[in-house]
Parts: C-alpha cells; sequence; structure tokens
C-alpha cells in the first residue's frame, strides 16, 4: 500500500463528491435535517396529561385535592364535567387522556377520618403513558393522605407525628429528567451510522453500473488502496456531519456537554471509520446501486434505531436479542456518547466501548479488502 495510490483514489473520489452538489448538499444537511425532526418531535417526557374532572362533592376538601393535581407540570386541567358520560366521550375521541372523579361525600369522610376513595379513569391504549401517569397519580396520593393522617393525628392528640423516613432524591447527569438530553446524544450515533453506510454503500456498485470498474481493474491499485482512499472521501463528509450533530446538540437543544472533546473526536473517527468501512463492504457484495442501497438501509437504519439503546433499554429486551445488540456497532457508541456528554467519563470507563468499535472497523475494514480481492480476481 502506498500513499500516493490511495490519494489518488482519493482526489478522484472527493473529486465526484464536489461535482454532485445535491448529494453533497443532503449528505451535509440531512443529520441536521433528522437532528430536527427528532429532537423536537421524539420526546420520552410525560407531562402535561389532558385530564379532565367530575367533581361531585364541591367541597373544600375535594378543591383542595384537585389544586395538587393542578399544581404539578404532570397533569393538565381541560375542565370539569357534571357526569361519567362526559369523561367516557372525550376519552374515546383521544381528547383527554385521564378523568378524576371525587364521590359525594369525599369531604364529610375526610373531615370523620374514614377511610374514602377517589377514581381516576385512565386511557390505556397507550400503555406505556398510561402506567407513567398512574405512578404519577400513586405518587401523589400517597403524598397527600400522608399530609391528611398527620393534619389528623395533630388535631386529636396535639403532636405532629415525625416522619420515619425522610426521603430526598438526587438525581444525577440528567437532573432535570428532560429526555431530550437523552435522545440526542443517542440520536448523533444512530445518525452518523445511517449518512455513513447509505454514503458509501453506493460507491463500487456505481462503479460496476458505469462501467469505470474494469479501468480501476487495469490500473496498480490494491484493493486496501481502493477502500481506504474512497473511504477517506467520504470521511471528510461524515466528519462535517459529526461537527454540524454536536453543534446542533449543544448550542440549539442545551445538551449538557461534560466531557473531554479529544476523546469524543478520537472515538467518533473510529466509529465514522468502521460505518464507512461498512457502506464499501455492501457495495463490493451488490453491484447494483439499488441493492446496495437497500442492504445499507436494513443494516444501518433497523438495528441502530432499535438495537443500540438509543430509544428502547437493552436491558428490558428478551435475553435473544439482547445477545443480537452486542454485533450492533452503534450499540457501543451510543454509551460512548451518553458517557462523554451526560456523565463526563473518560477512557478508564469507556475503554472497552473503544476496544470493540476499534475491533468492528478492523474487521469491517478486512471484510471489505477481501471482498473487493474476490470482485478485482
Amino acid at each position: 500500500m502506498t500513499y500516493r495510490r490511495v490519494r489518488a483514489v482519493f482526489l478522484k473520489e472527493f473529486r465526484h463528491i464536489i461535482r454532485d452538489p445535491r448529494s453533497l448538499l443532503m449528505a451535509l444537511f440531512e443529520p441536521c435535517l433528522m437532528l430536527m425532526l427528532f429532537g423536537y418531535a421524539l420526546s420520552l417526557d410525560v407531562d402535561r396529561i389532558p385530564t379532565l374532572v367530575y367533581d361531585a362533592d364541591k367541597t373544600p376538601r375535594s378543591r383542595e385535592l384537585l389544586q395538587k393535581f393542578e399544581a404539578t407540570r404532570f397533569f393538565q386541567i381541560k375542565g370539569y364535567v357534571k357526569d361519567y358520560k362526559e369523561i367516557e366521550y372525550q376519552i374515546d375521541r383521544g381528547r383527554v387522556l385521564m378523568g378524576i372523579v371525587v364521590p359525594q361525600g369525599y369531604g364529610e369522610k375526610i373531615e370523620g377520618a374514614q377511610k374514602t376513595e377517589i377514581q381516576v379513569l385512565i386511557d390505556g391504549s397507550d400503555s406505556n403513558t398510561a402506567t407513567i401517569a398512574l405512578g404519577y397519580v400513586s405518587g401523589l396520593t400517597r403524598s397527600y393522605a400522608f399530609q391528611l393522617r398527620s393534619e389528623s393525628q395533630n388535631r386529636r392528640a396535639g403532636w405532629t407525628p415525625r416522619v420515619p423516613l425522610d426521603l430526598r432524591q438526587r438525581i444525577w447527569y440528567n437532573s432535570t429528567l428532560d429526555s431530550r438530553n437523552y435522545v440526542v446524544p443517542g440520536l448523533i450515533a444512530v445518525m452518523l451510522m445511517i449518512i455513513a453506510a447509505l454514503l458509501t454503500s453506493l460507491t463500487i456498485a456505481r462503479e460496476w453500473e458505469m462501467g469505470t470498474m474494469e479501468q480501476l481493474m487495469s490500473t496498480p491499485l490494491r484493493p486496501a488502496e481502493i477502500v481506504l482512499g474512497k473511504m477517506l472521501a467520504f470521511f471528510v463528509v461524515g466528519a462535517a456531519d459529526a461537527v454540524l450533530a454536536v453543534v446542533v446538540g449543544i448550542f440549539l437543544f442545551h445538551v449538557p456537554f461534560r466531557g473531554d472533546v479529544l476523546l469524543l473526536g478520537a472515538t467518533t473517527c473510529i466509529f465514522l471509520f468502521g460505518a464507512l468501512c461498512w457502506g464499501i463492504f455492501l457495495s463490493s457484495v451488490a453491484k447494483s446501486q439499488l441493492l446496495a442501497y437497500q442492504m445499507g438501509i436494513v443494516t444501518s437504519f433497523l438495528p441502530s434505531m432499535v438495537l443500540s439503546g438509543f430509544v428502547w433499554a437493552i436491558e428490558n429486551m428478551p435475553p435473544v436479542i439482547q445477545g443480537i445488540t452486542y454485533m450492533v456497532p452503534a450499540r457501543y457508541f451510543v454509551t460512548i456518547l451518553k458517557g462523554i456528554f451526560l456523565k463526563g467519563v473518560g477512557l478508564e470507563v469507556l475503554w472497552i466501548e473503544v476496544l470493540f468499535l476499534i475491533a468492528f472497523a478492523g474487521i469491517v475494514f478486512t471484510g471489505a479488502t477481501l471482498k473487493l480481492r474476490q470482485k478485482l480476481a
């Protein structure tokens, strides 16, 4: 392998990229578009749950309870109704997610220190949101019940009972529990995997379709030099995409960055190298650009989106699927990005993930070289 030949392939491929401004603009601005769409549209936060209230008691105690719901950011009271039918009607049409029913006699039982109940109706068609909403309701009602019990004992005995357990929460790394801080770093990994694989998945197949592959075969170029030269041309575009994505994530979405910039740059380069070589490998397998593009979509988009831990926790997946995720490079890069962005950890923590990325890059580069050597032979 010689520097001169690699540089010649690099310049030839880079000129081809520059001469196609539409593809270049798409490659540069598509990551930003994906960040905008996913960053604003994909939210895992469950708050401002649209809620209707049926207060059949209409006493100061019932209003006090409902004020507890109004005071939190988790519930948004859309209005008060006079019967069950209106709550059912609005839930059936998807206008509200939850209904709160305070039965008649609620305030009288509270004043008499008797056991009483309220009813909460939740739309369970979205099971995840319904479960989280139910957890919010349970936490709020337990806290209010303890407050009422303390007031009752204070009135009867003249003293306030001490709390046996004082829970003080401290949330690390994402104290506001903003899902955007969790989504955007993972999205950078998924986006780079998709863009990198798709950019290079057409390069060798295009040479076969245009009939220029025979010209390359007649030159003294070696397969490794072809792979490396073509990969480096798209590496420049991929690196620009990575810089744009990081800048947008930090300055537009205000994702905290607590780690080392050099470590982020080094791991991004390793991941990009592997992802680009994977696209070249697919391109050398398929002589058709359409087939290469389809293979790139199937092998990059779906695994990176579903099996990388970007949105869905890998720990909650079946054991067989968890085993498959170890073959998805985006899994390791998502962990690296979240560790660098949110936790500020370094190589002493992330060295296993970095080693997996290096191994993936080396295996894919070797596979692409061997496959191209078979084609040329």
